[in-house]
């Protein structure tokens, strides 16, 4: 065996031996115990970055763990492949997203087994392949025949120059991001889910994911948001016609103090008062500029117009001015807030900028209200009693809710009810690399669902778009069909589906990809729920909400057997750099921290020596340029030493700060395990371990077993790599201390050098595929068995005891581990060194804590 460690031999034999043997091929016996590990599958942006490279470790040592304890892991991998980013990169390159998007798969999937990933990559999915989203498009139709899917008008940024609907984050200041064109709001016909059917469940299960992060439960929780309080009805009569407008609440006790009511202003009514009020349509006209989700809504400058029409109060009778008001969102709720600025602070704010009336309803003993002043947090307050209520006088929240809802609920206008700020999934998305939506116009026939035997529908994925639209609405021979229905010209929908339907349920996928005949088959039922999914905590709502939804679906559709897809989650950390830059005016430019170095502790460039700004760690990026080439660093350190420094710097949840002398420690250390097995392999073979040692040797073994048992705990359980990590670290560091004098010592430093490279295995699996092999064994590392901790071996004959005299430590003792309390105390207080502290005073308690330590109180 050569002394010297050669990551690239070893790592290139590694990998050699696992393609050509199909070491990754995952067992599936229906009567073996299994494991499904599955991390959130990549973009193939073209590029790996050290996120990715974060992530798939960990997914990667968590399933090869479980492969030694014997059980039948899944650890896939697929693409989620459609989506914005590859249109972009076609209009700037010239190459269609299809042609893009596959060489940036090629191109990765070699940059994953170039880390040793022990992936099964036969269940390879892409969905941009027909073969998977044809199944988007089958289930797509059967939620349409369950009325789970329906069609409607939705708002969305229209960029009147490209003439294509643009994403919320495309609008940059009111401006298209490529045209710089002023956006508008647009209604326009889109395909929506009804996941709030399923909003209650989705809700109450999440008290059972107990093996998800509570931050990531309250995340889902608040997005879904179960709303208790009362829709209310305030009455109008226009154009002869009696109506009324609804509110949602969850006030109604301050019902009495509405003094205004705002509307979006996409409203039915407000569109309708518009026609006969110039201020009111170039009002929401101003309004479609804007942006159209909440986040914008709450942040921008709160504006609105009179109609100059009035509502009726539903238990006043008073006449109520309606307003149009930039802060409504016609998604959410009824399109309408009842304005009650004197408990509202939004409210509060609006009624002082256009000097509304405020009227307190809501009194608090020993506070005092100033509607002309400041807002205080009181005035929102539940703990109060009604005032200037009528005949809710001295009602306390629930009660005036009650009796309000009751009073409402007789005359017709209200009811209690419950609400979620969830709403419906609209999955169209009017842009060409997506899933297409199975949906035929026939000017005879109206919408038409394409009949499943000629499902897929094949999206085109030659063509180029040029930014002037959806090409396909310009592709005749997509287009144009023939009406299933009537047999007579017809046209194809042109809009895509929203990338999120490709996620939520290729896991299932991974499970049957070679399932023809149906979207699902038994194997997904035996492998499913996934045990362990490990992702970023950016896919915390959508992504993992949308998968819980999807699943229930399935469920309901008969084609599965369970509730929730994923019974543990892990989100991990990000990966931080250095961020260094030069200012040049306006302009910042951003240097890689590789291209830095420190002089008399500023930073410079390494080339030239001009002096660059820190701006501190932030998140790798390619904006902030600062970082780190998987490849490079696999070149340079070997993707073993990426691999450990990666697991020791950080417990998985929290953030990793990046550290080329951190990766470099990694190698030494790996390269001294090497040198510690090539020179005890050099020595022959090594017997069985003989059941009479010296206490030099069952000290060794002793650790090498409580080593087991410690990275058993960390990798099984506590998912703590950095500490089994360092638990292998101290016994090598043993086993180097430890003088193998005879065949005894021999046979025990090679259980532990054994034990060292098993329990690496999972963590740095290409240098322990070549030491296993020198060790002597003849079945491969990826096939060995998890090891497992002696009873016997831990066992001592003799403790260590710490002796505190006054709480300080002072001395240490060993005892026979039989010895009882007062045998210990005597030992302790015999310590010359502790007799030296006590210094003659009197001893006034001795505390012994068993097998750990005695504390002297003089």
């Amino acid at each position: 065996m050569d002394n010297s460690y050669k990551h690239e031999d070893i790592e290139a034999d590694a990998q050699a031996f696992w393609e050509q043997t199909g070491a990754f091929t995952t067992r599936e016996d229906a009567d073996g115990d299994k494991y499904y590990c599955l991390c959130m599958l990549p973009y193939p942006s073209g590029r790996l970055h050290m996120g990715h490279v974060r992530n798939y470790t960990i997914g990667d040592v968590i399933s090869r763990y479980h492969r030694m304890r014997g059980r039948n892991v899944l650890q896939p991998m697929g693409w989620d492949a459609f989506g914005l980013p590859a249109e972009n990169a076609a209009m700037a390159n010239g190459v269609a997203p299809g042609r893009w998007t596959r060489d940036n798969i090629d191109y990765m999937r070699g940059q994953l087994k170039s880390l040793g990933f022990a992936i099964d990559w036969s269940r390879e999915v892409a969905t941009c392949d027909p073969d998977y989203y044809r199944w988007n498009q089958w289930l797509f139709l059967q939620m349409l025949d369950k009325g789970l899917v329906y069609q409607k008008t939705g708002t969305v940024n229209w960029d009147p120059v490209d003439q294509t609907v643009l994403a919320n984050e495309q609008v940059i200041d009111g401006r298209g991001w490529r045209t710089g064109a002023l956006v508008e709001k647009r209604e326009i016909p889109m395909y929506y889910m009804r996941i709030t059917a399923y909003a209650d469940e989705l809700l109450s299960a999440l008290d059972g994911l107990e093996g998800w992060p509570e931050r990531v439960r309250t995340m889902q929780a608040n997005w879904i948001g179960k709303s208790e309080g009362v829709r209310i009805a305030f009455p109008y009569t226009l154009d002869d016609r009696d109506d009324k407008l609804w509110v949602f609440t969850t006030r109604a006790d301050t019902l009495m103090g509405a003094t205004f009511v705002a509307v979006a202003a996409e409203h039915p009514l407000a569109l309708r008062l518009a026609k006969d009020n110039p201020d009111v349509a170039a009002f929401i006209e101003k309004c479609r500029a804007g942006g159209i989700t909440e986040a914008e809504l709450a942040t921008q400058e709160k504006e609105g117009v009179p109609t100059g029409f009035h509502v009726t109060h539903p238990i006043t009778g008073d006449k109520v001015p309606v307003w149009v008001g930039n802060y409504v969102l016609m998604a959410y709720g009824e399109g309408a807030v009842m304005g009650v600025p004197g408990h509202d602070e939004r409210d509060y704010a609006f009624a002082h900028k256009y000097d509304l009336p405020i009227r307190q309803v809501v009194d608090v003993e020993g506070e005092h209200y100033d509607a002309a002043g400041d807002w205080q947090d009181w005035y929102g307050t539940k703990n109060g009693v009604c005032i200037q209520s009528g005949p809710y006088d001295g009602l306390g929240f629930k009660a005036a809710t009650d009796a309000i809802a009751a009073d409402l609920a007789a005359n017709g206008c209200g009811e209690k009810r419950v609400q979620y700020r969830l709403r419906d999934w609209g999955i169209s998305r009017q842009r060409y690399w997506g899933c297409p939506i199975p949906i035929v116009h026939c000017e005879h026939c109206g919408e038409v669902p394409v009949p499943e035997d000629q499902l897929p529908v094949v999206l085109p994925d030659d063509l180029v778009p040029d930014g002037s639209g959806n090409p396909l609405a310009k592709s005749e021979a997509f287009i144009n069909c023939d009406c299933p229905r009537c047999g007579g010209p017809a046209r194809r929908e042109t809009d895509t589906m929203d990338t999120f339907v490709d996620s939520s349920w290729y896991y299932m996928r991974y499970t049957c990809p070679d399932s023809d005949e149906a979207m699902v088959d038994a194997r997904t039922n035996y492998w499913l729920p996934v045990d362990q999914y490990i992702g970023g905590i950016e896919h915390a709502i959508l992504h993992l909400l949308y998968s819980r939804f999807w699943t229930r679906v399935m469920r309901d559709l008969g084609l599965l057997t369970i509730d929730e897809p994923f019974t543990n989650l892990l989100t991990q950390g990000m990966v931080l750099n250095q961020i260094y830059f030069r200012r040049d005016g306006a302009r910042i430019t951003y240097y890689n921290p590789a291209d830095v170095e420190l002089r008399d502790g500023q930073p410079v460039l390494a080339s030239g020596g001009n002096s660059v700004e820190a701006e501190g760690l932030g998140k790798m990026s390619k904006s902030k340029n600062n970082g780190v080439d998987p490849e490079v660093l696999v070149a340079r350190h070997g993707a073993d030493a990426a691999r450990l420094f990666m697991m020791f710097a950080a417990p998985p949840e929290q953030t990793l700060e990046w550290s080329e002398a951190g990766v470099e420690g990694a190698s030494r250390f790996l390269k001294r395990l090497y040198r510690a097995v090539a020179e005890h392999a050099s020595q022959g073979p090594a017997g069985a371990v003989p059941a009479n040692l010296d206490d030099a040797a069952k000290a060794l073994r002793r650790q090498t077993h409580a080593t087991i048992a410690k990275v058993d705990d960390d990798l099984g359980r506590r998912y703590t790599f950095n500490t089994a990590i360092a638990a292998v670290m101290e016994l090598l560091n043993a086993i180097n201390r430890f003088d193998a004098k005879d065949a005894a010592g021999r046979a025990v430093v090679h259980e532990a050098l054994n034990t060292a490279v098993a329990l690496l295995a999972p963590i740095v699996p290409h240098i322990c595929h070549r030491l296993w092999r020198e060790l002597g064994h003849e079945e491969p590392a990826i096939d060995a068995t998890w090891p497992t901790a002696d009873p016997a071996a831990l066992e001592r004959s003799e403790l260590e005891i710490v002796v505190q005299v006054n709480g300080k430590l002072r001395g240490r003792i060993s005892v026979e581990a039989e010895a009882d309390r007062k045998a210990v105390e005597q030992a302790a207080l015999a310590d010359d060194n502790v007799q030296r502290f006590i210094d003659g005073k009197a001893v006034r308690r001795v505390i012994v804590v068993p097998g750990k330590l005695v504390n002297v109180v003089v």
